[in-house]
């Protein structure tokens, strides 16, 4: 039987804890139904018997402490909730034994915001990671030797598994039940909990928001200029230009200032803009893609896939009702 081993946290999200537990045990239950025999072993476990989360307002009895903890086989690590760094340090007594079951061969997974418990082990370095669309660049603020996959529901990299945000972590969740069990037995869960079981990409749901938490006042005037100008074609040498500085030290500024190269970001404003009319307007996508300064539907179509992992036609149908009924 396979050991599975759900951390509980300090500061953690209720959800992530008990999803994990109830998903595992309804797979025994199919699995028993079926005619076969249990697989998982399914704990919560924590440094302390009881766990206060979501600031007192529940308490979560473990079953058992990770000190009498030797082996398991699989451990999940939950979202955490409020201050990501704060968060982190609460749970800095849980690090060693996390470390230690990897090393003994657990696989470890973290759900959405969890991947900031995962990376504080040290564990990701140097490897690929996935986390909620929202908390990207402060965790690679955090743990810059750390690759974040940007978009990705699921990531896997040597027994380590981290999800997208919020309830993403649902299809990492089906992707281990395929993993220890078969592929029938998945369809099977993803029908019983209504999750869409092939989804790869959480790029649909994200909401680009111009990073402006600095204080390089040339580099806010330039982004200010993006967004007031969205309709136009913009170029480096104008927004150079705009903020009286030399090209390369525009770039370097910029860069460092938003985490994004200036054509990333004038790509990702623009698509955010016709992300909105498309949800809220009857726009059709000639009209929204010149709104937005492209006359090329092509590439249009192409950047709106890459960034959001949906054609322009296809986001429309999936988020505007209106688009639906008429």
């Amino acid at each position: 039987m396979k050991k599975v081993s759900i951390l509980v946290p300090e500061s953690s999200v209720m959800q992530a804890i008990a999803d994990p537990q109830y998903l595992f045990t309804a797979v025994n239950n199919f699995l028993i139904a079926a005619g076969k025999r249990p697989l998982f072993d399914v704990e919560l476990v924590g440094v302390k018997k009881e766990v206060k989360i979501n600031n007192g307002m529940f308490s979560v009895h473990t079953h058992r402490q990770l000190k009498d903890i030797k082996k398991t086989d699989v451990v999940f690590i939950p979202a955490l909730f409020g201050d990501m760094r704060t968060a982190v340090e609460k749970n800095k007594q849980a690090v060693p034994w996390i470390t230690e079951q990897y090393k003994k061969g657990a696989d470890v997974a973290s759900l959405c915001v969890g991947a900031f418990l995962l990376a504080s082990t040290g564990l990701l370095n140097g490897k690929k990671c996935s986390t909620h669309w929202g908390f990207q660049n402060e965790f690679k603020e955090m743990y810059p030797d750390v690759e974040v996959v940007e978009g990705n529901i699921v990531t896997e990299e040597k027994r380590l598994y981290s999800s997208g945000g919020a309830n993403s972590y649902w299809n990492l969740l089906l992707h281990l039940v395929e993993k220890y069990t078969d592929r029938e037995t998945t369809i099977l869960a993803s029908k019983y909990f209504a999750i869409d079981i092939d989804r790869n990409s959480q790029a649909a749901f994200s909401i680009f928001k111009g990073q402006k938490n600095h204080n390089d006042t040339e580099i806010l005037q330039a982004q200010e200029y993006i967004e007031q100008n969205i309709h136009e074609k913009i170029t480096i040498n104008d927004l150079a230009e705009i903020t009286a500085l030399g090209r390369r030290t525009f770039e370097r500024r910029f860069k460092e200032a938003t985490n994004n190269s200036v054509l990333e970001y004038i790509q990702r404003i623009k698509i955010e803009t016709a992300k909105r009319q498309f949800e809220n307007s009857r726009k059709n996508i000639n009209e929204v893609m010149y709104d937005v300064g492209y006359t090329d539907t092509k590439a249009f179509r192409d950047l709106f896939k890459k960034l959001t992992g949906l054609t322009p036609v296809e986001y429309r149908n999936k988020y505007n009702k209106m688009a639906v009924q008429h």
